[in-house]
């Protein structure tokens, strides 16, 4: 996408770390929170945090969620861009964020504006370590629908096997997980916040 959003050329890159550290400063103001006690609540340093304040480091995913349920916000709310109307992401274009426990990537396709409730990533995953991730905000639910390869996808205690058209929802809530079972498996994330 073009960075007017006209199509008519290539995108201006926006580094994704400006677009975190600029969010963690203001949700953390919003919250009226100081750094030491978003660290607490996140389980992470100060001087850490401080950091990604300031546009530096390189942040796991699962850094960046421990934050987002500190400071009780939806995963996009770090990582949003400005809106249009009319939005393309090409495949292997946009914000990705990777595992730093498993072979597992995130892209945000859509994040959900205010009113809505929802967000869209594709994830790209390899066998190996197992992607658990931490409960995300109350009420929370994933919808997977496996677009390639075969994946264990959902609650931490029953996952279920996914072969490609197989859709799945579950309490994101809750710990789950998601362990590819095939190299080059990838699948389409809907994370709805309520």
């Amino acid at each position: 996408m073009d960075a007017d959003g006209t199509g008519q050329g290539p995108a201006a890159p926006i580094a994704p770390m400006q677009v975190i550290s600029a969010a963690l400063r203001r949700e953390r103001r919003r919250a009226e929170l100081t750094l030491s006690e978003v660290a607490r609540r996140a389980g992470v340093s100060k001087s850490t945090l401080s950091q990604l304040e300031s546009g530096v480091g390189n942040p796991s995913l699962e850094t960046l969620w421990a934050l987002c349920n500190a400071l009780e916000i939806p995963f996009s709310r770090l990582i949003d861009l400005p809106t249009r109307r009319v939005r393309v992401v090409r495949a292997g274009d946009g914000p990705v964020l990777s595992a730093s426990e498993s072979s597992y990537q995130a892209t945000l396709l859509a994040a959900c504006p205010p009113a809505a409730r929802r967000d869209i990533y594709t994830i790209a995953a390899e066998p190996g370590s197992q992607r658990t991730s931490d409960p995300h905000m109350p009420g929370a639910v994933e919808h997977v629908v496996v677009c390639q390869g075969r994946a264990l996808v959902g609650i931490e205690d029953e996952p279920q096997e996914l072969r490609p058209g197989d859709y799945i929802a579950y309490p994101a809530d809750v710990p789950h997980v998601f362990r590819a079972l095939e190299p080059g498996t990838w699948a389409v994330l809907v994370l709805e916040n309520v």
